[in-house]
């Protein structure tokens, strides 16, 4: 019996993501704004680079842990972040001025 772990396949591992997505004057749109979910763990097609403090880098990671041992879900930073993301564009659309995020941004104004 050999201890070698099970891998995936490639066709599993390179699956097409298609997404119902349509571009908009510059702008990209799901099929159902109100209803925006963070994109599960899949290859993603497009990249940005975000640059955190130390102390939320911390936080993020203490989230994750959390996150796997009090609720028992295995998550990476990556899909909390596309899951936040999510929750905030959602509430930007639902709420417009009055969202989290526009409050936010105009707190640090």
């Amino acid at each position: 019996m050999t201890r070698r772990p099970s891998l995936p396949g490639a066709d599993e591992l390179f699956r097409p993501t298609g997404a119902a997505e349509s571009v908009t004057q510059g702008w990209v749109e799901t099929a159902s704004a109100p209803s925006r979910r963070g994109s599960p763990r899949q290859k993603h097609t497009s990249k940005i680079t975000v640059y955190v403090s130390d102390e939320e880098l911390l936080a993020l990671e203490h989230a994750r842990l959390a996150l796997r041992g009090i609720h028992g879900l295995a998550v990476d930073r990556g899909r909390m972040v596309r899951e936040a993301i999510a929750i905030v564009l959602a509430d930007l659309d639902e709420h417009g001025e009055e969202s989290v995020l526009v409050r936010r941004l105009r707190h640090d104004e």
